[in-house]
C-alpha cells in the first residue's frame, strides 16, 4: 500500500564541488541581522507555527549520508545534533552513534520528534551559552560528530564555531552541516514550481536562504579536511520521497517564504496557482497520482583540527 508520507531513497557521493567562490555569509549578516548561535527570534517564531507541517511534508536523509560521515569519525561515542527539529538526523545518528544529544530552540518541534533510548533532546535558549552547552551537551572536548541539518544558514556563524571547536574532541573531531535544494518532480510540474518560485516566493525568503540556494559553497566553514578528502565540500548526495499533490503543496506551505507572507497577509497557493499545479501533476502511466520528488543534498564536512577557541 502506497504511503505519501514515507520516503524512498536512492543515494551516493555523486559530486564533488570547487568551494573558490565568493563567500555570502557578509551579505547574510549585514542583511538578517541574525545575532543568535541558532537563528533569530522571529524565524524560530515560524518553524514553530508549521513544526507539524515542516515534519510531515520534509524529505529524510539518504541513510548513505550518514554512514559516509560516521566514517570520518575515529569513535562513535557521542554525537550532537544542532537544531535537530523533529529529530530526523538524530534518529539515523542513533543507529551508528552510542548516545545522540538533539537541540532545538523550539518545543513545538522537540514533541514531535521520535523518542529512542539512546537519543536525549534537549530544549536550549537562543543563544546558548557556554554552561548552557556544557551542562546540555557536553564539557570541553567531549564530542564526536557535530551536526546540523537544513539549519546552518540560519545560524551566527563565528559563535556557533567557537562553540564547535570548544566541545568536540581533538584533533579528529567532526562537524557535517548539510542542506536540501527545491525537490524536482516532473518536467510540467517543475516548470510550475520554478515560475512559482521565481515570482511569488523568491520576494519572502530570508537573505539566508541564498547560502541555501548556493549549495553551501560560499558559506563560512573554518575547518580541516576530513580523512581522505581533499576539501570540505559541498559533496553532493540525493534523497527521494513520494508524494501525492497534497503532500507537494504541503511541502510548500511548511517553507519559511510561504509563512512570512502568510504572516503579512498574503496567501501565495491561491485558487489559480493550484489549478496550474493540479493540471501539470495529472496522473503517471499507471494511472497513479504519486510522484517521486528528488532533493539534491549537499554536505559540508571538516575536522576541528587542533584549533583553539
Amino acid at each position: 500500500m502506497r504511503n505519501s508520507r514515507k520516503a524512498g531513497f536512492v543515494y551516493g557521493v555523486a559530486m564533488l564541488f570547487d568551494s573558490g567562490s565568493k563567500s555570502l555569509t557578509e551579505a547574510y549578516s549585514a542583511m538578517s541581522g541574525t545575532k543568535s548561535v541558532l537563528m533569530s527570534g522571529d524565524m524560530a517564531d515560524l518553524f514553530v507555527k508549521q513544526a507539524k507541517q515542516y515534519a510531515d511534508s520534509r524529505p529524510n536523509y539518504p541513510p548513505h549520508l550518514f554512514t559516509f560521515i560516521a566514517s570520518k569519525t575515529p569513535s562513535h561515542q557521542l554525537a550532537w545534533d544542532v537544531g535537530t527539529g523533529s529529530g530526523q538526523a538524530a534518529q539515523s545518528l542513533a543507529e551508528i552513534y552510542e548516545k545522540v544529544i538533539g537541540t532545538d530552540s523550539s518545543e513545538k518541534q522537540l514533541e514531535l520528534a521520535a523518542k529512542l533510548p539512546n537519543v536525549r533532546y534537549e530544549h536550549t535558549p537562543s543563544p546558548m551559552s557556554t554552561w548552557d552547552l556544557q551542562h546540555k551537551v557536553g564539557p570541553e572536548g567531549s564530542v564526536d560528530l557535530v551536526t546540523v541539518a537544513q539549519a546552518l544558514h540560519w545560524f551566527d556563524l563565528p559563535t556557533f564555531y567557537e562553540q564547535v571547536k570548544w566541545v568536540l574532541k581533538k584533533p579528529h573531531g567532526v562537524i557535517a552541516a548539510w542542506c536540501y535544494n527545491v525537490p524536482r518532480v516532473s518536467p510540467s510540474v517543475d516548470s510550475v514550481f520554478d515560475e512559482f518560485y521565481a515570482v511569488e516566493l523568491t520576494p519572502y525568503w530570508d537573505p539566508a536562504r541564498l547560502l541555501v540556494e548556493n549549495n553551501y559553497r560560499s558559506i563560512e566553514f573554518p575547518f580541516e579536511a576530513v580523512e581522505g578528502a581533499q576539501h570540505t565540500g559541498p559533496f553532493e548526495f540525493v534523497t527521494e520521497r513520494e508524494m501525492g499533490l497534497e503532500d507537494y503543496l504541503t511541502y510548500i506551505r511548511s517553507g519559511s517564504a510561504y509563512q512570512t507572507a502568510k504572516e503579512k497577509g498574503v496567501e501565495l497557493l491561491r485558487e489559480d496557482v493550484v489549478h496550474r499545479f493540479k493540471s501539470a501533476w495529472g496522473e503517471d502511466e499507471h494511472g497513479s497520482h504519486f510522484k517521486i520528488a528528488t532533493f539534491p543534498v549537499y554536505l559540508r564536512i571538516g575536522k576541528v583540527g587542533h584549533a583553539s577557541t
